[in-house]
């Protein structure tokens, strides 16, 4: 029981810096193929096939809103030796007193947290039944997502492909009503036709990350899943029980490909292997994502112009 306690406080953790701070990791990729083609001086096509995790959608979000709606004792301890001990009756009625005292500051506490995040959700309420249908229909009228299943438990399989024109910056995903602080791939444009691109969110860990040190440095939804997963199975190995999964929580992997033309010139990136010819001229950078990736995918091009 203590392994499964532990994972709801980090749920109620991260869910207590989402709503305080309004940005971070509140969506993840799953498993998703993803490519930026720089078709032209001025022009791209960028696409995403996969999945994405809301946590505020999720049975997760619901585990850490509800972690402290029952009354549970805290551990008494000997005052001599600092062991734990068993606690008095005394002891757990004072607890429970101030417990039940505190009941209206816990209330207001969570209307506040669920009003903040509504407002994280682009005005969808989590609590209600139909938040996943007005989510779909949410992505499914803006241009691009040509494709939005819910899959179940805040996990949506989505196909998403746009073309545009290298005359403005570039993020993927941008939503209606969504704070503009989770980009899975952002494409900033500098002067003399230049172009940096960076996917911070196809990256197990990252200290970039403005939930970095709440989430123990890892900076995507998958590094609380793993972290969770390790101790559960910590935990498993020592009863000798199969360890529970956290609900919901998708698995980071897939590949980011970026595409240039003939005459682009790849200025830096961080890939294992660099840059390979593409047919027919240009080259393609390739990232292979999965749960030992430590470095976000990040390149400078050349594009002219």
């Amino acid at each position: 029981m203590q392994h499964f306690t532990t994972i709801r406080l980090r749920a109620a953790a991260l869910l207590a810096g989402l709503a305080l701070a309004l940005s971070g990791c509140f969506m993840s990729p799953g498993k998703f193929t993803s490519e930026l083609a720089l078709t032209g001086q001025d022009s791209f096509t960028f696409s995403y096939e996969g999945e994405i995790f809301f946590l505020g959608l999720s049975k997760l979000a619901l585990m850490g809103a509800s972690s402290e709606e029952v009354f549970a004792p805290s551990e008494c301890y000997n005052e001599e030796t600092f062991e734990p001990r068993e606690c008095t009756q005394d002891e757990l009625d004072a607890q429970r007193a101030e417990w039940d005292a505190a009941a209206g500051e816990r209330a207001a506490k969570a209307k506040k947290d669920a009003e903040m995040m509504k407002a994280i959700m682009g005005g969808i309420d989590p609590t209600d039944p139909k938040a996943t249908e007005e989510m779909v229909r949410l992505l499914e009228r803006q241009k691009g997502w040509n494709r939005v299943v819910h899959k179940g438990d805040g996990l949506f399989e989505v196909s998403y492909a746009v073309t545009g024109t290298l005359g403005h910056d570039f993020m993927f995903p941008t939503i209606e009503g969504f704070p503009a602080t989770n980009p899975f791939v952002q494409m900033i444009l500098r002067d003399g036709g230049q172009a940096r691109i960076n996917a911070p969110a196809f990256v197990f860990q990252n200290g970039d990350n403005p939930l970095g040190a709440m989430m123990g440095g890892m900076g995507s939804l998958a590094g609380l899943a793993a972290m969770g997963a390790a101790e559960q199975g910590a935990a498993g190995a020592t009863n000798g029980e199969t360890p529970p999964a956290i609900p919901g929580m998708p698995v980071l992997e897939g590949t980011f490909t970026i595409r240039t033309m003939a005459g682009m010139r790849i200025l830096a990136n961080n890939t294992d292997e660099g840059a390979a010819a593409a047919p027919g001229g240009g080259e393609v950078l390739r990232w292979d994502i999965s749960p030992r990736t430590t470095q976000a995918p990040t390149a400078l091009i050349a594009a002219g112009g």
